[in-house]
C-alpha cells in the first residue's frame, strides 16, 4: 500500500470513528451473534457442571484430558488423541467462576461484532486459529509445565486484536452491529490514539496478572502470557478471516 492509500486509510479510520446517528430506530440492548451466544453458552454448561456436579477426582480427569498440558508433548508420556485436541478443546475450560464471567463479558464486547462481520464459520475458525496461538506462545515459554492451561482468554484476546485493526469502529446502525471499513494498515492503527490507549492499558492488566496472579491450589492456573499469542494472531491476521465480498477501500 503506497502513502496516498495509506492516508486515505487513515481518513477512512478517523471518519468511521465518529458516532454514528440513530435512523429512528431503537438498537437492542443485547443483540449477540448467535454463535457468540453459542460459544459462551457452551463455556458456561462445562464450567456449571465442573462446579456443582464433578467431584474432585473427576475434575482432576477432566483437566487431564481436555486442558493443555505442556507436558503431554515433552515429557515421558505416551502422545493420545487428547495431544491433538486439548490444543483447542482447553478453551472451552474455566478456572473459576470469575474467570469465566470476565471472559464472558469480553467475548460479548469483541466477539459479536467480529462474528456479524466474517459470518459464522469464519469465526469459529477464528477462534481455533487464537486457541492455537495462545497455547503456542505458551508452550515455546513453558514446554515442560505440567500446570493446566485453560480459558477462551486466548481466542478473546485475538478478537481483541483484530478489533484494534479496525481501530474499534463498529457500525450501530445495522441491524446485526460488526466491525465497519477496511482492514488498516499497521501503521495507520499504530497512529491512533484510541488503539495505542487500549494497548497500554491491555499491557498493563497482563503484566499485573502475571505479577500478582498465583498458582492456584486446588485448580488449574491462568497463564495471562497465552494472551499475547492470541492477540498476536488476531492483530497480524485478521486479513486471513475476512470474507471476499467486503469492499477494501
Amino acid at each position: 500500500m503506497d502513502k496516498e492509500e495509506d492516508h486515505r486509510a487513515e481518513l477512512s479510520a478517523r471518519n468511521d470513528t465518529m458516532p454514528h446517528q440513530s435512523d429512528g430506530g431503537r438498537e437492542p440492548v443485547f443483540n449477540l451473534a448467535p454463535v457468540v451466544t453459542g460459544l459462551g453458552l457452551l463455556c458456561i454448561a462445562i464450567y456449571t457442571m465442573e462446579a456443582l456436579w464433578l467431584n474432585f477426582d473427576q475434575q482432576i480427569w477432566l483437566m487431564l484430558h481436555f486442558a493443555f498440558l505442556p507436558f503431554r508433548y515433552t515429557g515421558p508420556v505416551a502422545l493420545d488423541v487428547y495431544a491433538l485436541t486439548s490444543p483447542v478443546t482447553y478453551s472451552f475450560l474455566h478456572g473459576s467462576w470469575g474467570h469465566l464471567l470476565v471472559n464472558m463479558v469480553w467475548l460479548a464486547a469483541f466477539g459479536s461484532p467480529l462474528a456479524n462481520r466474517i459470518g459464522t464459520l469464519r469465526f469459529l475458525c477464528f477462534w481455533v486459529a487464537g486457541a492455537l496461538a495462545a497455547v503456542a506462545f505458551h508452550f515455546a515459554l513453558y514446554p515442560s509445565s505440567m500446570v493446566p492451561l485453560v480459558g477462551a482468554s486466548g481466542s478473546i484476546s485475538a478478537m481483541m486484536g483484530a478489533a484494534a485493526r479496525f481501530t474499534f469502529r463498529v457500525d450501530r446502525r445495522a441491524q446485526k452491529p460488526a466491525f465497519t471499513g477496511p482492514v488498516l494498515p499497521v501503521s495507520v492503527v499504530l497512529r491512533s490514539r484510541m488503539v495505542l490507549v487500549f494497548l497500554g492499558v491491555w499491557m498493563a492488566a497482563n503484566l499485573v496478572t502475571g505479577l500478582f496472579s498465583g498458582t492456584a491450589v486446588n485448580g488449574p492456573q491462568i497463564a495471562w502470557e497465552a494472551h499475547i499469542g492470541g492477540f498476536l494472531l488476531g492483530f497480524f491476521g485478521i486479513r486471513a478471516f475476512e470474507p471476499g465480498h467486503i469492499a477494501r477501500h
